[in-house]
């Protein structure tokens, strides 16, 4: 068995690998850029305007509850009849990070609320503006809260990219559908895709992990109750 992969992959390794560096640009793009528009989000979660934070709240909402294949139809297929067209790979990296930026906005604000209001308070204290406190007081001590689950998000991107097949991006999963219909092995295709895909994230999985136990080492634990020693009931001596 795995000297017909060995064999496969000697065959088809060039498509593949030219296939996942694309896809490994495609998902770096997409989380940057979602990265990017989920702090934007936060940040303009803080404002003293109720109007604006209704509608980041709205926008949250909508991206969170459409599917990421609607967003690029819309980005590939609905646009150019407004005069506007983007390349699959442009349309592809726009729906992730669009969509995806919306669930970084909901992880960083998960974050931030981690850090303790007395924060917020000592840096407007010293006289530090609230976009200069979110910046040199809360993200930094947030970051620490949220890296396992950014990096959860970063791996839901990568796993999202292979939607973008669907609008024509040359990525993994589409290379791999065309070199099956070239082959007719369709098992043999997509577990060498999957075993790609495995590789790419792995390692992604593996700090996760690592980061997880390293902040649950930090935790501070919980303070165990104190409970006062049971003394032996005396009785009283039987009267004569």
């Amino acid at each position: 068995m795995m000297e017909g992969i060995a064999l496969y992959l000697a065959d088809w390794g060039p498509r593949l690998f030219e296939a996942a560096s694309l896809t490994l640009l495609l998902t770096a793009a997409g989380f940057c850029g979602a990265s990017l528009v989920g702090l934007g989000l936060e940040a303009l979660r803080t404002s003293r305007s109720a109007r604006l934070r209704g509608l980041v709240n709205s926008y949250v909402w909508v991206l969170r509850a459409i599917p990421l294949l609607i967003v690029l139809y819309v980005l590939y297929f609905v646009l150019p009849g407004f005069g506007l067209t983007l390349s699959p790979f442009l349309a592809g990296t726009l729906g992730l990070v669009l969509v995806h930026g919306a669930y970084l906005a909901e992880v960083l604000r998960a974050g931030m609320q981690a850090v303790e209001q007395g924060q917020w308070e000592a840096a407007r204290a010293v006289g530090l503006s609230r976009l200069l406190s979110l910046r040199l007081v809360v993200i930094p001590q947030a970051v620490r809260h949220m890296s396992g689950p950014l990096i959860v998000a970063l791996i839901c991107v990568l796993k999202d990219s292979s939607v973008c097949a669907l609008i024509g991006v040359n990525e993994l999963t589409l290379t791999s559908r065309a070199i099956m219909s070239e082959s007719f092995m369709p098992l043999h295709v997509f577990l060498l895709a999957g075993l790609f895909y495995l590789a790419l994230g792995w390692p992604a999985s593996l700090l996760a992990r690592a980061i997880e136990r390293r902040t649950n080492n930090h935790r501070c634990p919980q303070p165990q109750r104190l409970r006062a020693p049971r003394r032996r009931a005396r009785l009283a001596p039987l009267a004569r």
